[in-house]
């Protein structure tokens, strides 16, 4: 007995002859149901029949035939990159793989998570997006048990739950002992106080499907708990591989539109809830860099919401009249306002602001320099080699060491109302 064939929607256009493209319909490996004309009025007289359905989108398509896949049989000049990549993220929206000539694009493989869920995704590496779950995090677990589940490419090889905030010595023993010991996970344990699973990812795909993942041993521990609310948290671009009830995208301003809004970007929009811009300040993007952003936003999907925020340091200890130096990834062009933060709203005399938490060798240059030892603290955030550097030098030379959290400050709107808005109501007892 053959297998059945898988079904699917054809994308056309009139650049084709309707013959060959009949012809084509015929000798695909799929059952066709049916088809939408893209455009395109070359080689079309009117009133041409494909032997199939004509439909007028491909979301009405996809909805009228139930087909399993999307099967692109257009080309230029009706459909160029953008416009394939666009349509490739709607059909992996709605949960169909698309298939070219020469391509396949997968929707992210989602496993089924029956608690209350939600997701933190990222547009890219350094948009705030941990620091987005913590303010999630602990905003939820004011009126409800809320667990974290953290995967990042430094993570654990089996799924490691953190019951309680790890101390700076417990994360020296661990970087000691040769673990990356400022995972997400870790800093998310340490700064949003809510239990935290730490797992790992490795490689991502152009749609945010991890390569490699223990995310869903990690859902699995998470349910166990039973807890209100399980907030899956991204690394990089890539996605939670869970079905979640609502997503938030983190994306920074600075960033290209055309990476957040263009190729399958797109499709992390699509799948999303809620957009938090971090970054939208000047120098980082001026008011014209944002608008363009949120006018690609609004290209994809017009009622997509869209909030404009800043990050700025909040140290988890008082430093009140204390000489800081102060350790962060930000980038140079930020550091006036951050200095300039940390005095008036922590009343600190901040003696250097370094970015290089991500570029070991110059980092080192900046402990040893006259600034750095001018310092009573090193206030630190919790990522790349803020303890093995950082901390190690901070012991070494006898100076307090207190971790920074980045504070998610909305512009206009009300954050934490929508981000209230977004979230499921709790598990029946």
């Amino acid at each position: 007995m053959s297998a059945k064939r898988p079904t699917a929607l054809a994308l056309i256009d009139g650049e084709h002859y309707p013959e060959v493209v009949r012809d084509a319909l015929a000798e695909l490996q799929y059952t066709v149901l049916g088809a939408v004309l893209l455009g395109g009025t070359e080689k079309i007289r009117g009133g041409e029949d494909y032997g199939v359905p004509l439909h007028s989108g491909l979301e009405e398509g996809l909805a009228r035939t139930g087909a399993e896949l999307v099967v692109d049989l257009s080309d230029e000049p009706v459909l160029d990159a953008r416009g394939r990549l666009r349509l490739a993220s709607r059909a992996l929206a709605a949960g169909r793989p698309y298939v070219g000539a020469d391509f396949r694009f997968e929707p992210v493989a989602l496993a089924r998570f029956d608690l209350p869920s939600l997701a933190v995704v990222g547009s890219g590496k350094r948009v705030g997006k941990t620091a987005v779950a913590g303010h999630l995090a602990r905003l939820l677990s004011e009126d409800r048990e809320v667990v974290v589940v953290a995967m990042g490419r430094g993570g654990p090889r089996d799924p490691v739950v953190i019951d309680s905030p790890p101390s700076l010595d417990d994360l020296l023993e661990l970087s000691r002992g040769g673990s990356h010991a400022a995972s997400d996970y870790l800093e998310d344990a340490a700064l949003a106080n809510v239990v935290t699973i730490g797992c790992r990812r490795c490689g991502g795909g152009l749609a945010g499907q991890p390569f490699i993942s223990n995310v869903e041993a990690g859902a699995r521990a998470a349910a166990e708990r039973r807890p209100d609310l399980v907030i899956f948290e991204g690394s990089g671009t890539s996605v939670p591989p869970v079905a979640v009830d609502a997503r938030v995208l983190v994306a920074g301003a600075a960033q290209d539109p055309e990476l957040i809004a263009g190729f399958l970007g797109a499709y992390r929009l699509l799948i999303s809830d809620l957009v938090l811009v971090t970054g939208c300040e000047e120098p980082l993007a001026d008011p014209e860099r944002v608008a363009s952003l949120r006018a690609a936003i609004r290209d994809v999907d017009p009622e997509l919401e869209v909030v404009e925020t800043v990050l700025r340091p909040r140290p988890v200890e008082p430093l009140a009249g204390k000489r800081v130096a102060f350790f962060s990834t930000a980038p140079a062009a930020i550091h006036d306002r951050l200095r300039s933060h940390l005095r008036d709203a922590e009343g600190t005399e901040v003696v250097m602001v370094s970015g290089n938490l991500s570029r070991r060798e110059a980092l080192r240059a900046d402990l040893q320099s006259k600034s750095a030892r001018a310092a009573e603290v090193f206030l630190v955030e919790l990522k790349a080699a803020a303890i093995d550097v950082v901390a190690e030098a901070a012991e070494e030379q006898g100076v307090q060491i207190v971790l920074a959290d980045n504070a998610v400050i909305p512009l206009e709107d009300d954050l934490d109302a929508r981000l209230r808005a977004l979230a499921p109501a709790r598990v029946a007892a």
